[in-house]
């Protein structure tokens, strides 16, 4: 760090991307969205006036937590590092003004901090000659992270890259000698962990109504893998919209906080473009499936995101609203496949996957009651309705059984299967798996996904094994 005019340069560092393992202004956006989602329209009404005055819009409109937010820990050592050597530091930011000075103040790191102002858009060329003017020509040290900072690297007396590309890096290096801090490198690992490939089991339900019709043909069976594509590449955009809508409870969570965007591991631009991008692809591949299967998609989405935005902050109406996307799926898997969906399927699918929501929301409270707290962040539940919801999984599940009991005794099943006694023997083993994953769940044992935890369990693995063998068994013999 060589000394300008016998002391040392102030060290300017840049918030997005730098500071931050984040973007403030995707940041507020989402913010903004999750708490009303006509905040959209507005944001976009806003960025007609300039991208600060957007900025200014959504932080005057959003409520971020930023002791939650992913700093940069190399960076802040680096701060800290430079103020032990008796150097000043600057917080100064593309990012509104408030919401930089709040970062700024909850750190407790500089001397100074300046953002955009609604008017202008402290970046780039602007940012250069700001800093020109406060401090001199070669007066301040500058840590960046992108393309649009190389304007302020020629103004600096140090350069210190965060992350950057090779390109990047090549381009400083013309400019003068840089001090480089971490790489750019794409986290595939985490890329594919967004779209949580995992919940793409759910949409296995599109080929239940070929295998309770015993459709088997080739035609079919095209049909219901186009239509898991589909559901797939749609509930994957369904998912990262969710994951940014989440993004403060997520940080709150011991366990979600470590999610690709919630922990900073992916840009929240990259998430907002893969979303629309994967939106697009399962369009695409729906409209091969005839407009049922798109109407029944464009339905999906439309609850899913009434679900993100509102529904899942209402009890009772969001576990109905989970049991009925399950239930979605088998539609979708009929309209797809052109097989007429009998009212027995329909009603075992309600009841039964209304058990596994009420399930997902029991496992909730139960860490909610480990953790000693009251109540669930974004939802309306409270750690006194445990017991309720147990009792509303157990009896919604048992429910399902029934309907499988009078489906076995009705005069349909005849159509269909050679030994239909044989298929008596599904409800015993339904009446343990309900009443085990009750249990599971109120040890506090349950993961997050009931589905997910039953792929993984062997007593589940088990059970489904033997309710095949039952089903194929009652079909052949």
């Amino acid at each position: 760090m060589p000394p300008v005019h016998g002391k040392m340069p102030i060290l300017i560092v840049d918030l997005d991307d730098t500071l931050l393992k984040s973007d403030m202004l995707f940041e507020t956006f989402w913010n903004s969205v999750s708490t009303k989602w006509t905040n959209v329209f507005m944001a976009v009404s806003a960025a007609l006036g300039g991208k600060a005055r957007l900025k200014r819009w959504l932080v005057d409109h959003s409520f971020v937590d930023v002791s939650t937010l992913p700093y940069n820990q190399d960076v802040l050592q680096y701060i800290k590092d430079w103020r032990a050597k008796g150097g000043q530091t600057a917080l100064v930011s593309a990012s509104d003004e408030k919401v930089t000075k709040e970062i700024a103040e909850h750190l407790g790191l500089f001397d100074e901090t300046h953002g955009s102002n609604g008017e202008a858009n402290l970046k780039g060329i602007t940012k250069a000659n700001f800093l020109r003017e406060r401090f001199g020509e070669n007066g301040f040290a500058y840590v960046g992270d992108s393309h649009a900072d190389l304007s302020v690297w020629r103004e600096a007396s140090d350069i210190i890259t965060i992350n950057a590309s090779t390109s990047l890096k090549r381009k400083v290096e013309e400019i003068g000698t840089a001090l480089h801090i971490g790489t750019a490198k794409a986290d595939t690992k985490s890329y594919v962990k967004a779209l949580r490939p995992h919940q793409w089991l759910k949409n296995c339900l599109v080929f239940i109504p070929i295998l309770a019709s015993q459709s088997f043909s080739v035609q079919n069976i095209f049909s219901a893998i186009a239509a898991f594509v589909a559901f797939s590449l749609i509930a994957s955009s369904v998912y990262i919209t969710n994951d940014l809508l989440d993004l403060s409870a997520d940080r709150s969570h011991p366990r979600k906080r470590s999610r690709p965007f919630a922990s900073g591991s992916i840009p929240l631009s990259h998430g907002t473009l893969l979303s629309i991008g994967l939106l697009c692809a399962g369009f695409l591949v729906s409209l091969q499936l005839g407009t049922t299967f798109l109407a029944v998609m464009v339905l999906y989405l439309t609850v899913t995101f009434a679900y993100s935005l509102d529904l899942k902050r209402r009890v009772i109406i969001d576990i109905c609203v989970l049991a009925g996307l399950y239930t979605l799926r088998i539609i979708a898997g009929g309209a797809a496949t052109q097989i007429p969906l009998s009212v027995w399927l329909l009603a075992f699918s309600i009841f039964f996957f209304f058990s596994l929501a009420a399930i997902k929301r029991q496992a909730e409270l139960v860490d909610l009651k480990n953790r000693n707290e009251l109540a669930a962040t974004g939802r309306g539940y409270h750690v006194d309705d445990l017991n309720l919801m147990s009792q509303i999984s157990i009896s919604s599940g048992f429910l399902s059984v029934l309907v499988m009991a009078l489906y076995v005794n009705s005069p349909a099943i005849l159509v269909l299967y050679k030994s239909p006694i044989a298929l008596w023997g599904i409800c015993p083993i339904l009446l343990y798996w309900i009443t085990k994953m009750v249990m599971v769940t109120q040890r506090g044992q349950m993961h997050d996904d009931p589905l997910v935890f039953a792929v993984t369990d062997r007593a589940s693995q088990v059970c489904f094994g033997l309710i095949l063998l039952i089903v194929v068994g009652g079909a052949i013999i």
